[in-house]
Protein backbone atom coordinates (compact mmCIF):
# COMPACT_ATOMS: atom_id res chain seq x y z
CA UNK A 1 0.00 0.00 0.00
CA UNK A 2 1.22 3.51 -0.84
CA UNK A 3 2.91 5.25 2.11
CA UNK A 4 1.92 8.75 1.01
CA UNK A 5 -1.70 7.71 0.56
CA UNK A 6 -1.83 6.43 4.13
CA UNK A 7 -0.13 9.56 5.46
CA UNK A 8 -2.80 11.71 3.81
CA UNK A 9 -5.50 9.41 5.18
CA UNK A 10 -4.19 9.71 8.73
CA UNK A 11 -4.02 13.50 8.41
CA UNK A 12 -7.71 13.51 7.49
CA UNK A 13 -8.48 11.22 10.43
CA UNK A 14 -6.53 13.36 12.89
CA UNK A 15 -8.39 16.49 11.81
CA UNK A 16 -11.67 14.59 12.13
CA UNK A 17 -10.79 13.20 15.57
CA UNK A 18 -9.58 16.59 16.83
CA UNK A 19 -12.93 18.16 15.95
CA UNK A 20 -14.99 15.30 17.38
CA UNK A 21 -13.04 15.11 20.63
CA UNK A 22 -13.38 18.87 21.12
CA UNK A 23 -17.13 18.73 20.46
CA UNK A 24 -17.51 15.86 22.92
CA UNK A 25 -15.37 17.44 25.64
CA UNK A 26 -12.35 15.11 25.63
CA UNK A 27 -8.64 15.69 25.23
CA UNK A 28 -7.56 12.06 24.87
CA UNK A 29 -9.00 8.94 23.28
CA UNK A 30 -7.79 5.51 24.43
CA UNK A 31 -8.78 2.74 22.02
CA UNK A 32 -8.19 -0.91 22.94
CA UNK A 33 -7.75 -3.63 20.30
CA UNK A 34 -9.41 -6.20 22.53
CA UNK A 35 -8.42 -9.41 24.28
CA UNK A 36 -8.88 -13.04 23.26
CA UNK A 37 -11.64 -15.04 24.96
CA UNK A 38 -11.30 -18.61 26.18
CA UNK A 39 -14.00 -21.01 25.05
CA UNK A 40 -16.38 -22.24 27.72
CA UNK A 41 -15.04 -25.29 29.61
CA UNK A 42 -12.00 -25.41 27.35
CA UNK A 43 -8.47 -24.06 27.08
CA UNK A 44 -8.75 -22.98 23.44
CA UNK A 45 -9.56 -19.44 22.39
CA UNK A 46 -12.30 -18.13 20.15
CA UNK A 47 -10.96 -16.51 16.95
CA UNK A 48 -9.84 -12.98 17.79
CA UNK A 49 -11.81 -10.13 16.21
CA UNK A 50 -10.30 -6.69 16.63
CA UNK A 51 -12.30 -3.71 17.90
CA UNK A 52 -13.38 -1.88 14.70
CA UNK A 53 -12.62 1.49 16.28
CA UNK A 54 -9.04 0.32 16.84
CA UNK A 55 -8.44 -0.68 13.23
CA UNK A 56 -10.09 2.61 12.19
CA UNK A 57 -6.98 4.31 13.61
CA UNK A 58 -4.27 1.80 12.69
CA UNK A 59 -4.30 -1.09 10.18
CA UNK A 60 -3.62 -3.80 12.76
CA UNK A 61 -6.27 -6.51 12.81
CA UNK A 62 -4.65 -9.51 14.50
CA UNK A 63 -2.93 -8.29 17.67
CA UNK A 64 -4.80 -8.29 21.02
CA UNK A 65 -3.80 -6.26 24.09
CA UNK A 66 -2.71 -3.33 21.92
CA UNK A 67 -3.76 0.31 22.19
CA UNK A 68 -3.97 3.52 20.22
CA UNK A 69 -3.69 6.62 22.39
CA UNK A 70 -4.81 9.70 20.52
CA UNK A 71 -4.38 13.15 22.07
CA UNK A 72 -5.76 16.15 20.26
CA UNK A 73 -3.18 17.74 17.98
CA UNK A 74 -0.51 15.11 18.69
CA UNK A 75 1.01 12.20 16.83
CA UNK A 76 -0.89 9.00 17.69
CA UNK A 77 0.82 6.57 20.04
CA UNK A 78 0.56 2.84 19.35
CA UNK A 79 1.13 0.40 22.21
CA UNK A 80 1.97 -2.78 20.30
CA UNK A 81 1.79 -6.07 22.19
CA UNK A 82 4.76 -8.42 21.71
CA UNK A 83 4.83 -11.01 24.49
CA UNK A 84 7.53 -13.55 25.20
CA UNK A 85 5.54 -16.56 24.02
CA UNK A 86 6.66 -19.93 22.64
CA UNK A 87 3.08 -21.22 22.18
CA UNK A 88 1.77 -18.65 19.73
CA UNK A 89 2.90 -16.48 16.84
CA UNK A 90 4.31 -13.16 18.00
CA UNK A 91 4.04 -10.40 15.36
CA UNK A 92 7.20 -8.45 14.58
CA UNK A 93 7.56 -4.83 15.58
CA UNK A 94 5.82 -2.75 12.89
CA UNK A 95 8.09 -1.65 10.03
CA UNK A 96 5.73 -1.03 7.16
CA UNK A 97 4.00 1.67 5.10
CA UNK A 98 2.15 3.10 8.10
CA UNK A 99 4.56 2.68 11.03
CA UNK A 100 6.31 6.08 10.73
CA UNK A 101 3.00 7.80 11.43
CA UNK A 102 2.90 6.56 15.07
CA UNK A 103 5.01 6.75 18.19
CA UNK A 104 5.31 3.02 18.84
CA UNK A 105 5.92 1.43 22.24
CA UNK A 106 6.30 -2.34 22.54
CA UNK A 107 4.53 -4.17 25.36
CA UNK A 108 5.69 -7.57 26.62
CA UNK A 109 2.82 -7.82 29.13
CA UNK A 110 -0.71 -6.37 28.90
CA UNK A 111 -0.36 -4.50 32.22
CA UNK A 112 2.58 -2.48 30.88
CA UNK A 113 0.03 -0.35 29.03
CA UNK A 114 -0.98 1.28 32.33
CA UNK A 115 2.21 3.35 32.34
CA UNK A 116 1.09 5.13 29.15
CA UNK A 117 -2.63 5.45 29.77
CA UNK A 118 -4.42 8.24 31.57
CA UNK A 119 -8.06 8.70 32.51
CA UNK A 120 -7.81 12.47 32.87
CA UNK A 121 -10.14 14.22 30.41
CA UNK A 122 -10.11 11.01 28.40
CA UNK A 123 -12.54 8.67 26.69
CA UNK A 124 -12.13 4.94 26.22
CA UNK A 125 -13.54 2.75 23.43
CA UNK A 126 -13.35 -1.00 23.62
CA UNK A 127 -14.17 -4.08 25.65
CA UNK A 128 -14.05 -3.37 29.37
CA UNK A 129 -14.31 -6.86 30.89
CA UNK A 130 -10.62 -7.35 31.65
CA UNK A 131 -9.82 -3.73 32.46
CA UNK A 132 -11.45 -3.36 35.87
CA UNK A 133 -9.64 -0.74 37.92
CA UNK A 134 -7.70 0.68 34.97
CA UNK A 135 -7.56 4.48 34.69
CA UNK A 136 -8.67 4.84 31.08
CA UNK A 137 -11.31 7.58 31.14
CA UNK A 138 -15.04 7.59 30.43
CA UNK A 139 -15.93 4.20 29.02
CA UNK A 140 -17.60 4.01 25.65
CA UNK A 141 -19.41 7.38 25.79
CA UNK A 142 -22.32 7.12 23.39
CA UNK A 143 -22.19 10.72 22.20
CA UNK A 144 -18.58 10.20 21.11
CA UNK A 145 -19.27 6.84 19.45
CA UNK A 146 -22.19 8.38 17.55
CA UNK A 147 -19.94 11.09 16.12
CA UNK A 148 -17.28 8.56 15.10
CA UNK A 149 -19.81 6.21 13.54
CA UNK A 150 -21.36 9.01 11.50
CA UNK A 151 -17.96 10.13 10.22
CA UNK A 152 -16.96 6.59 9.22
CA UNK A 153 -19.49 6.72 6.36
CA UNK A 154 -17.25 9.17 4.47
CA UNK A 155 -14.25 7.31 3.10
CA UNK A 156 -10.80 8.63 2.20
CA UNK A 157 -8.75 7.79 -0.94
CA UNK A 158 -6.68 5.33 1.13
CA UNK A 159 -9.86 3.57 2.22
CA UNK A 160 -11.03 3.40 -1.39
CA UNK A 161 -7.70 1.78 -2.30
CA UNK A 162 -8.10 -0.85 0.42
CA UNK A 163 -11.68 -1.59 -0.63
CA UNK A 164 -10.66 -1.92 -4.28
CA UNK A 165 -7.92 -4.38 -3.35
CA UNK A 166 -10.31 -6.39 -1.18
CA UNK A 167 -12.64 -6.58 -4.19
CA UNK A 168 -9.80 -7.64 -6.49
CA UNK A 169 -8.91 -10.51 -4.15
CA UNK A 170 -12.54 -11.52 -3.70
CA UNK A 171 -13.35 -11.49 -7.43
CA UNK A 172 -10.35 -13.74 -8.12
CA UNK A 173 -11.67 -16.14 -5.49
CA UNK A 174 -15.24 -15.95 -6.83
CA UNK A 175 -13.97 -16.98 -10.25
CA UNK A 176 -12.19 -19.97 -8.70
CA UNK A 177 -15.39 -20.90 -6.86
CA UNK A 178 -17.45 -20.83 -10.04
CA UNK A 179 -14.91 -23.05 -11.77
CA UNK A 180 -15.05 -25.51 -8.86
CA UNK A 181 -18.86 -25.54 -9.01
CA UNK A 182 -18.87 -26.29 -12.73
CA UNK A 183 -16.35 -29.10 -12.22
CA UNK A 184 -18.65 -30.86 -9.75
CA UNK A 185 -17.07 -29.90 -6.40
CA UNK A 186 -19.02 -30.11 -3.15
CA UNK A 187 -19.89 -26.99 -1.15
CA UNK A 188 -16.98 -27.74 1.18
CA UNK A 189 -14.58 -28.12 -1.74
CA UNK A 190 -15.88 -24.95 -3.40
CA UNK A 191 -15.17 -23.05 -0.18
CA UNK A 192 -11.63 -24.45 -0.07
CA UNK A 193 -11.12 -23.34 -3.68
CA UNK A 194 -12.32 -19.86 -2.72
CA UNK A 195 -10.02 -19.57 0.30
CA UNK A 196 -7.06 -20.88 -1.67
CA UNK A 197 -7.57 -18.38 -4.50
CA UNK A 198 -8.04 -15.53 -2.03
CA UNK A 199 -4.97 -16.53 -0.05
CA UNK A 200 -6.92 -15.84 3.14
CA UNK A 201 -8.05 -18.23 5.87
CA UNK A 202 -11.48 -18.49 7.42
CA UNK A 203 -10.45 -16.33 10.38
CA UNK A 204 -9.25 -13.55 8.06
CA UNK A 205 -12.44 -13.55 6.00
CA UNK A 206 -14.73 -10.67 7.01
CA UNK A 207 -17.64 -13.12 7.50
CA UNK A 208 -18.43 -16.79 7.12
CA UNK A 209 -18.65 -17.67 3.44
CA UNK A 210 -22.13 -18.54 2.17
CA UNK A 211 -21.73 -21.38 -0.35
CA UNK A 212 -25.03 -22.98 -1.35
CA UNK A 213 -25.89 -25.46 -4.08
CA UNK A 214 -29.43 -25.91 -5.39
CA UNK A 215 -32.09 -25.44 -2.64
CA UNK A 216 -29.44 -24.16 -0.23
CA UNK A 217 -29.42 -20.89 -2.19
CA UNK A 218 -32.74 -20.13 -0.47
CA UNK A 219 -31.09 -20.08 2.98
CA UNK A 220 -29.90 -16.49 3.27
CA UNK A 221 -27.00 -17.17 5.65
CA UNK A 222 -26.25 -20.78 4.72
CA UNK A 223 -22.83 -21.85 6.04
CA UNK A 224 -23.27 -25.60 6.55
CA UNK A 225 -20.92 -26.52 3.65
CA UNK A 226 -21.92 -30.05 2.74
CA UNK A 227 -19.15 -32.44 1.69
CA UNK A 228 -21.48 -34.29 -0.69
CA UNK A 229 -20.69 -34.07 -4.38
CA UNK A 230 -23.64 -33.86 -6.74
CA UNK A 231 -23.93 -35.85 -9.92
CA UNK A 232 -24.14 -34.14 -13.29
CA UNK A 233 -27.94 -34.47 -13.29
CA UNK A 234 -28.26 -33.20 -9.71
CA UNK A 235 -26.39 -29.93 -10.30
CA UNK A 236 -28.78 -27.06 -10.88
CA UNK A 237 -27.64 -23.81 -9.27
CA UNK A 238 -25.02 -22.18 -7.10
CA UNK A 239 -25.11 -19.09 -4.87
CA UNK A 240 -21.97 -17.75 -3.21
CA UNK A 241 -21.77 -14.72 -0.90
CA UNK A 242 -18.15 -14.25 0.13
CA UNK A 243 -15.67 -11.45 0.63
CA UNK A 244 -12.04 -10.71 1.44
CA UNK A 245 -9.97 -8.41 3.62
CA UNK A 246 -7.41 -5.71 2.91
CA UNK A 247 -5.91 -3.85 5.88
CA UNK A 248 -9.14 -4.43 7.80
CA UNK A 249 -11.46 -3.29 4.99
CA UNK A 250 -14.04 -5.68 3.60
CA UNK A 251 -15.33 -6.87 0.28
CA UNK A 252 -18.84 -8.39 0.24
CA UNK A 253 -19.80 -9.93 -3.11
CA UNK A 254 -22.58 -12.31 -4.14
CA UNK A 255 -22.98 -14.20 -7.39
CA UNK A 256 -25.53 -16.78 -8.55
CA UNK A 257 -25.04 -19.28 -11.36
CA UNK A 258 -27.12 -21.77 -13.29
CA UNK A 259 -25.43 -25.04 -14.19
CA UNK A 260 -27.12 -25.20 -17.58
CA UNK A 261 -29.17 -22.98 -19.88
CA UNK A 262 -32.87 -22.61 -19.19
CA UNK A 263 -35.36 -20.57 -17.24
CA UNK A 264 -33.26 -20.18 -14.09
CA UNK A 265 -30.26 -19.08 -16.16
CA UNK A 266 -32.51 -16.47 -17.76
CA UNK A 267 -33.61 -15.34 -14.27
CA UNK A 268 -29.98 -14.91 -13.21
CA UNK A 269 -29.29 -12.80 -16.31
CA UNK A 270 -32.39 -10.71 -15.68
CA UNK A 271 -31.36 -10.13 -12.06
CA UNK A 272 -27.96 -8.84 -13.20
CA UNK A 273 -29.79 -6.30 -15.37
CA UNK A 274 -32.07 -5.17 -12.52
CA UNK A 275 -29.11 -4.93 -10.16
CA UNK A 276 -27.27 -2.64 -12.56
CA UNK A 277 -30.34 -0.41 -12.83
CA UNK A 278 -30.36 -0.12 -9.03
CA UNK A 279 -26.62 0.64 -8.95
CA UNK A 280 -27.29 3.58 -11.26
CA UNK A 281 -29.66 4.95 -8.60
CA UNK A 282 -26.79 5.57 -6.16
CA UNK A 283 -26.56 9.32 -6.67
CA UNK A 284 -25.80 11.99 -4.06
CA UNK A 285 -28.97 13.36 -2.50
CA UNK A 286 -31.12 10.31 -3.24
CA UNK A 287 -32.83 8.28 -0.53
CA UNK A 288 -31.58 4.76 0.05
CA UNK A 289 -35.04 3.87 1.37
CA UNK A 290 -36.64 4.94 -1.91
CA UNK A 291 -34.03 2.94 -3.82
CA UNK A 292 -35.00 -0.10 -1.74
CA UNK A 293 -38.65 0.46 -2.65
CA UNK A 294 -37.64 0.67 -6.30
CA UNK A 295 -35.88 -2.65 -5.83
CA UNK A 296 -39.18 -4.25 -4.77
CA UNK A 297 -40.84 -2.95 -7.93
CA UNK A 298 -38.06 -4.55 -9.97
CA UNK A 299 -38.50 -7.84 -8.09
CA UNK A 300 -42.21 -7.59 -8.86
CA UNK A 301 -41.36 -7.15 -12.55
CA UNK A 302 -39.22 -10.30 -12.49
CA UNK A 303 -41.91 -12.28 -10.69
CA UNK A 304 -44.40 -11.25 -13.36
CA UNK A 305 -41.95 -11.78 -16.24
CA UNK A 306 -41.21 -15.35 -15.15
CA UNK A 307 -44.82 -16.18 -14.41
CA UNK A 308 -44.49 -16.55 -10.66
CA UNK A 309 -47.26 -14.06 -9.85
CA UNK A 310 -50.56 -13.35 -11.61
CA UNK A 311 -50.87 -9.74 -10.46
CA UNK A 312 -49.05 -6.56 -11.49
CA UNK A 313 -45.69 -5.56 -9.99
CA UNK A 314 -47.32 -2.48 -8.45
CA UNK A 315 -50.01 -4.57 -6.78
CA UNK A 316 -47.43 -7.09 -5.56
CA UNK A 317 -45.42 -4.33 -3.89
CA UNK A 318 -48.50 -2.66 -2.39
CA UNK A 319 -49.80 -5.91 -0.89
CA UNK A 320 -46.39 -6.98 0.43
CA UNK A 321 -46.30 -10.01 -1.87
CA UNK A 322 -42.78 -9.21 -3.09
CA UNK A 323 -41.53 -9.43 0.50
CA UNK A 324 -42.00 -13.20 0.47
CA UNK A 325 -39.54 -13.48 -2.39
CA UNK A 326 -37.09 -10.79 -1.19
CA UNK A 327 -37.23 -10.56 2.61
CA UNK A 328 -33.92 -8.74 3.16
CA UNK A 329 -32.77 -5.19 2.52
CA UNK A 330 -31.27 -3.84 -0.69
CA UNK A 331 -27.82 -3.41 0.85
CA UNK A 332 -25.76 -1.57 3.45
CA UNK A 333 -22.73 0.57 4.17
CA UNK A 334 -19.40 -1.19 3.64
CA UNK A 335 -15.99 -0.48 5.10
CA UNK A 336 -14.14 -1.61 8.21
CA UNK A 337 -17.14 -3.79 8.95
CA UNK A 338 -19.21 -5.76 6.47
CA UNK A 339 -22.38 -4.10 7.73
CA UNK A 340 -20.64 -0.82 8.41
CA UNK A 341 -21.90 1.46 11.15
CA UNK A 342 -24.26 4.42 11.13
CA UNK A 343 -26.75 3.15 8.57
CA UNK A 344 -29.79 4.03 10.70
CA UNK A 345 -28.25 7.08 12.38
CA UNK A 346 -30.22 10.31 12.05
CA UNK A 347 -27.44 12.87 12.61
CA UNK A 348 -23.84 13.12 13.86
CA UNK A 349 -25.22 13.72 17.35
CA UNK A 350 -27.07 10.40 17.28
CA UNK A 351 -30.68 9.36 16.99
CA UNK A 352 -32.14 6.55 14.93
CA UNK A 353 -34.15 6.61 11.72
CA UNK A 354 -35.65 3.12 11.61
CA UNK A 355 -36.51 1.41 8.33
CA UNK A 356 -40.14 1.44 7.15
CA UNK A 357 -42.35 -1.04 9.00
CA UNK A 358 -42.86 -3.10 5.85
CA UNK A 359 -39.08 -3.43 5.33
CA UNK A 360 -37.70 -4.18 8.81
CA UNK A 361 -34.40 -5.65 7.61
CA UNK A 362 -33.23 -2.65 5.58
CA UNK A 363 -29.84 -1.72 7.09
CA UNK A 364 -29.53 1.81 5.71
CA UNK A 365 -31.94 4.76 5.93
CA UNK A 366 -29.38 7.52 5.33
CA UNK A 367 -29.41 9.91 2.40
CA UNK A 368 -26.87 8.82 -0.22
CA UNK A 369 -23.82 11.12 -0.24
CA UNK A 370 -20.51 11.49 -2.02
CA UNK A 371 -17.64 9.30 -0.72
CA UNK A 372 -19.97 6.76 0.83
CA UNK A 373 -19.58 3.05 0.01
CA UNK A 374 -22.54 0.71 -0.35
CA UNK A 375 -23.50 -2.77 -1.38
CA UNK A 376 -26.42 -3.28 -3.76
CA UNK A 377 -27.76 -6.84 -3.52
CA UNK A 378 -31.27 -7.57 -4.85
CA UNK A 379 -32.44 -11.16 -4.49
CA UNK A 380 -35.32 -13.45 -5.36
CA UNK A 381 -35.74 -16.69 -3.39
CA UNK A 382 -38.07 -19.62 -2.93
CA UNK A 383 -37.94 -19.99 0.86
CA UNK A 384 -40.01 -22.88 2.22
CA UNK A 385 -41.20 -21.24 5.45
CA UNK A 386 -42.19 -17.96 3.79
CA UNK A 387 -43.94 -19.73 0.91
CA UNK A 388 -45.86 -21.89 3.39
CA UNK A 389 -47.13 -18.76 5.14
CA UNK A 390 -48.01 -17.19 1.79
CA UNK A 391 -49.98 -20.24 0.74
CA UNK A 392 -52.16 -19.85 3.82
CA UNK A 393 -52.69 -16.11 3.32
CA UNK A 394 -55.20 -14.03 1.37
CA UNK A 395 -52.55 -13.48 -1.32
CA UNK A 396 -52.28 -17.17 -2.21
CA UNK A 397 -54.48 -16.85 -5.32
CA UNK A 398 -52.10 -14.24 -6.78
CA UNK A 399 -49.32 -16.83 -7.08
CA UNK A 400 -48.73 -19.39 -9.81
CA UNK A 401 -47.84 -22.29 -7.53
CA UNK A 402 -46.89 -24.61 -10.38
CA UNK A 403 -44.17 -22.15 -11.39
CA UNK A 404 -43.05 -21.83 -7.77
CA UNK A 405 -42.62 -25.59 -7.55
CA UNK A 406 -40.67 -25.60 -10.81
CA UNK A 407 -38.20 -22.95 -9.56
CA UNK A 408 -38.03 -23.97 -5.88
CA UNK A 409 -35.28 -26.61 -6.48
CA UNK A 410 -32.95 -23.80 -7.63
CA UNK A 411 -33.15 -22.05 -4.25
CA UNK A 412 -32.74 -18.44 -5.27
CA UNK A 413 -30.64 -15.78 -6.93
CA UNK A 414 -28.78 -12.80 -5.45
CA UNK A 415 -26.36 -10.44 -7.20
CA UNK A 416 -24.23 -8.09 -5.07
CA UNK A 417 -21.66 -5.47 -6.01
CA UNK A 418 -19.60 -3.01 -3.93
CA UNK A 419 -19.95 0.64 -4.98
CA UNK A 420 -18.29 3.99 -4.29
CA UNK A 421 -20.51 7.04 -4.69
CA UNK A 422 -18.58 9.83 -6.39
CA UNK A 423 -19.88 13.32 -7.10
CA UNK A 424 -20.64 12.58 -10.74
CA UNK A 425 -20.57 8.78 -11.07
CA UNK A 426 -20.86 5.43 -9.33
CA UNK A 427 -17.69 3.33 -9.23
CA UNK A 428 -18.44 -0.39 -9.32
CA UNK A 429 -15.37 -1.81 -7.62
CA UNK A 430 -16.61 -5.36 -8.09
CA UNK A 431 -17.31 -5.34 -11.83
CA UNK A 432 -14.16 -3.34 -12.50
CA UNK A 433 -12.26 -6.49 -11.41
CA UNK A 434 -13.91 -8.88 -13.87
Amino acid sequence: MDKQLFSEHLAILCKRYDEILEQCGFETLNVYSGSPSVQFLDDNYYPFRVNPQFKALVPVTDNPHSWVIYRRGQKPKLLFYRPVDFWHYVPPAPQTFWSDEYDIELLSKPDEAKAFLSGENAAFIGETGKLEGWEIGQRNPQHLIDQLHWARAYKTPYEFACLREANRVAVRAHQAAEQAFRSGASEFEINLAYLNAAGQGENQMPYGNIVGLNEHGAILHYTHLSTQRLSENERRSFLIDAGADCNGYCADITRSYAYRDGEFADLVTAMHEKEQELVAGLVPGASYVELHKDCHHKIGQLLQQFGVIKTSPESAVESGLTGTFMPHGLGHFLGLQVHDVGGHQTAPEGGTTPPPTEYPFLRTTRTIEENQVFTIEPGLYFIHSLLSDLKESQLADEVNWDKVEKLRPYGGVRIEDNLIVHKDRVENMTRDCY
